[in-house]
């Protein structure tokens, strides 16, 4: 025969959220509403944001087309992977999948090897038209046409290399 014993739970106390506070209560409305005027207000950056950071990419384009250097590439990578990782929130999604191809290109060949000019070129410019006529949907079929192309060139470099 078994003897039962009581079971007894035992909840440690939270010593981080009697820190912090307690727990999160309730949603600070004024909080929230203060934090989306911000990103409104934000907003209206967003253009020259995308802008700066597309001149960069044409500046380290025209470094890197001039001299082939390895840091030439590096810093080509470093110019797409900036709008790669910011066309999210500048609300250019397809610049970001162009950037992403073009990060994938300089990031997957073999060092030393030279890179097509003109595919590099491409992106660089798809980028800026993307830019200048404002393409921020993920539904532009002629953009969508365009960077098909251009993952499907940089697949079949990265295949062959």
């Amino acid at each position: 025969m078994s003897r039962q014993h009581p079971i007894e739970l035992f909840m440690p106390p939270n010593m981080l959220r009697a820190k912090a506070g307690g727990g999160f209560g309730g949603v600070d409305l004024g909080a929230l509403k203060r934090a989306e005027s911000a990103m409104e207000t934000l907003k209206t950056e967003f253009s020259g944001m995308a802008g700066d950071a597309v001149a960069a990419l044409a500046a380290a384009h025209r470094a890197y087309s001039e001299t082939a250097s390895p840091d030439g590439r590096a810093a080509l990578l470093r110019a797409a992977h900036d709008i790669k990782g910011l066309a999210g929130t500048l609300e250019y999604p397809l610049m970001g999948r162009v950037a992403g191809s073009l990060s994938r290109l300089l990031s997957e060949a073999p060092e030393g090897t030279m890179l097509p000019a003109k595919l590099a070129e491409a992106h660089v410019v798809a980028v800026q038209i993307i830019h200048r006529q404002s393409i921020t949907g993920a539904a532009d079929k002629g953009a969508l046409a365009l960077l098909g192309e251009l993952e499907n060139q940089v697949s079949a470099i990265l295949k062959a290399a």
